[in-house]
């Protein structure tokens, strides 16, 4: 990845943190974007650009595009990570945490991927990868806002493939299941919140997990670089499940 310039959403904390350590590992450029904090500034260092971003915003997301492309050249690799969790009930469910949940998670791809079409299209290169949750494929309780979110990202990232699969750019989507985030711990009521996770719990209808174990960010930032890179270069419109077998999905 050397020369190449990657843009990452949700690079405060977390998965997106995560991503970020690993491209400039494999030689990348990095701009790192989230919301304006202390967390995101911390992530700068040498070869990582931090830029504050709200991905609901459709225009600040262009703006951004141009601004990087103008400073430091044409954005190759872009990992869209930024998310937000609800857990509420759908009878309990206010349109402005509907609203709100969607903004991010699929409005905020939405936004990434148009910006990523309208100038790797031209160019007939680049790769982009969206963070998306195994929710989006296997129904959870008191998470409906999410999972549906989630599961139009997942399907946007797949026709923004199939858009883009004859200009030469490829679009793919790593969906994890529970990972050790502050997104994650923020569910637990106590200290024994992993091992309920893993174990699962059949009065919600929630399998565990078979490899006995937690994601750590670094699992999923592994499968984001993957897919980004040119390892991955006849892989397109892929549904990775990064999971520990959680989905018991083939």
């Amino acid at each position: 990845m050397n020369g190449k310039i990657a843009l990452v959403t949700g690079a405060a904390g977390g998965i997106g943190a995560a991503v970020v350590h690993r491209l400039r590992a494999e030689g990348a450029e990095v701009v790192a974007t989230d919301l304006p904090s202390d967390a995101l500034t911390a992530v700068a260092a040498p070869g990582v650009r931090v830029e504050p971003l709200d991905v609901a915003d459709g225009a600040a997301v262009e703006a951004l595009f141009d601004r990087i492309e103008a400073e430091l050249g044409p954005i190759d690799l872009v990992a869209s990570v930024a998310g937000v969790l609800s857990t509420t009930l759908v009878a309990d469910t206010p349109d402005e945490e509907w609203r709100r949940v969607f903004a991010v998670n699929a409005d905020g791809v939405f936004h990434l991927g148009r910006a990523a079409a309208r100038r790797m299209g031209p160019r007939g290169r680049g790769s982009f990868v969206t963070v998306s949750s195994n929710a989006a494929g296997v129904p959870r309780h008191a998470m409906a806002a999410y999972a549906a979110s989630k599961a139009a990202a997942t399907m946007f990232t797949r026709c923004l493939g199939l858009e883009l699969g004859p200009k030469g750019v490829r679009c793919n989507i790593v969906a994890p299941g529970s990972t050790l985030t502050p997104l994650q711990t923020g569910m637990w009521a106590d200290g024994d919140g992993a091992g309920r996770v893993i174990a699962g719990a059949p009065e919600v209808f929630k399998a565990g997990i078979p490899l006995g174990k937690l994601a750590q960010p670094e699992d999923i930032a592994e499968a984001v670089v993957f897919l980004l890179s040119d390892r991955a270069g006849h892989i397109t419109m892929t549904d990775l499940y990064v999971d520990g077998g959680a989905t018991l999905r083939a």
